[in-house]
């Protein structure tokens, strides 16, 4: 019957879900490895289950030994370990002005990165050439480095040792991360309906993933296991907002949660791009123009403390070019409006951070996004 998957579509799923478990444990466990036995005991499989999911890794070239454990009686069981750079994957960010790219191993360390100039509001087939010129400027950076021998090539283009997993885009929203289709993109409605996802697929001739950028840096917090209720704030060429609920990236039934710029904090505030008026987005990059990174951050602190109240998180990760080029202003200004509030409710106190990948965390949160299916994640 068309669309009914059957039994063995079920089976296929679920030793692909084993597997992903089974790697997420040897990722975890670094050079040290783990062995079979504990493999067994934390994933609730049968010995012979990990012996075969081990084994068929192992050809794949993802897994290695990592030595022997001390024996506890009879042999002493071998640790496997996770072969990094076994496979990669890209992360791309595009910004309104800039585009950034970076390759990472499997562990998620980067491996190659670059950015450049980059226009958001070109015509699409412009922008297009540019993010996929970038991709093969990295690829480039990273063979002459060395990251090299035997990949897969991309268009075309050069080749990268253990091949490449796919490339995930991190993009300004609203867009439906499900279809790969952004929506309109406040300041650049022309890209409304565009399906960036596939026509940069197609391009690059890979599989591609595409998310907004708050929801890949939010995936590079539960990808680490830092948080188990967060919200992200980015702060950049525009305010949006990236959240963990649950251990979990939340994206909402349409994809689209966290379009957290627009909560409109004031009825009869200056026009925003979106077409309301007052929208915290506007207030904040107006403060932000006028040079007053003390009303930035209060304003930062309202959104927030908005936040802290609807969804109840206990931490919040500041991050975006204006935040980062200052952070101290920005992490005391939302700390204060947010403890200041939470003292007057009789909350607990909520930490607040500055993210800790920096600049690069929304970058190498979209490589994460091809990641994270390999270890049953995001």
């Amino acid at each position: 019957m068309s669309g009914a998957a059957g039994p063995g579509a079920n089976l296929t799923a679920l030793r692909s879900h084993n597997a992903a478990l089974v790697l997420r444990l040897l990722r975890d466990a670094g050079e040290d490895g783990v062995s079979r036995p504990e493999l067994a005991g934390r994933t609730g499989l049968t010995p012979q289950a990990v012996s075969k999911i081990t084994a068929r890794l192992r050809a794949e070239g993802l897994l290695a030994e990592a030595g022997q454990r001390a024996s506890t009686g009879g042999k002493p069981p071998t640790a496997l370990r996770l072969v990094p750079d076994a496979r990669h994957a890209i992360g791309l960010q595009l910004d309104r002005d800039e585009v950034t790219a970076v390759l990472v191993d499997l562990a998620g360390t980067p491996v190659a990165a670059r950015s450049a100039p980059f226009d958001f509001g070109a015509p699409a087939e412009e922008a297009l050439a540019a993010a996929t010129a970038e991709v093969r400027a990295l690829l480039a950076d990273a063979a002459a480095s060395g990251v090299a021998g035997g990949g897969v090539a991309v268009g075309g283009g050069v080749a990268v040792g253990g091949g490449l997993l796919g490339v995930g885009v991190a993009a300004p929203g609203p867009l439906d991360h499900g279809s790969g289709v952004l929506h309109r993109v406040t300041g650049f409605p022309q890209w409304d309906g565009f399906p960036l996802r596939d026509a940069l697929a197609e391009r690059l001739a890979l599989p591609v993933v595409l998310d907004k950028d708050t929801n890949a840096a939010a995936l590079g917090l539960v990808t680490a296991g830092t948080a188990e209720s967060a919200a992200y704030l980015h702060l950049g060429t525009g305010l949006g907002a990236g959240l963990v609920l649950g251990g979990d990236v939340y994206r909402g039934t349409r994809t689209d949660a966290g379009e957290f710029g627009h909560q409109v904090i004031q009825l009869d505030g200056p026009p925003c791009d979106c077409g309301n008026n007052g929208c915290l987005e506007a207030l904040c990059l107006a403060a932000v123009a006028r040079g007053d990174r003390k009303d930035a951050a209060r304003l930062l602190g309202i959104g927030a403390t908005n936040l802290v109240r609807l969804l109840d998180i206990d931490r919040v990760l500041l991050g975006g070019r204006m935040v980062l080029a200052d952070p101290v202003p920005y992490v005391r200004g939302v700390a204060t409006t947010i403890a200041e509030d939470s003292a007057r409710a009789s909350r607990p106190p909520v930490s607040v951070d500055v993210v800790e990948r920096g600049e690069r965390a929304v970058v190498e949160g979209a490589a994460r996004l091809v990641l994270a299916p390999l270890f049953a994640l995001g």
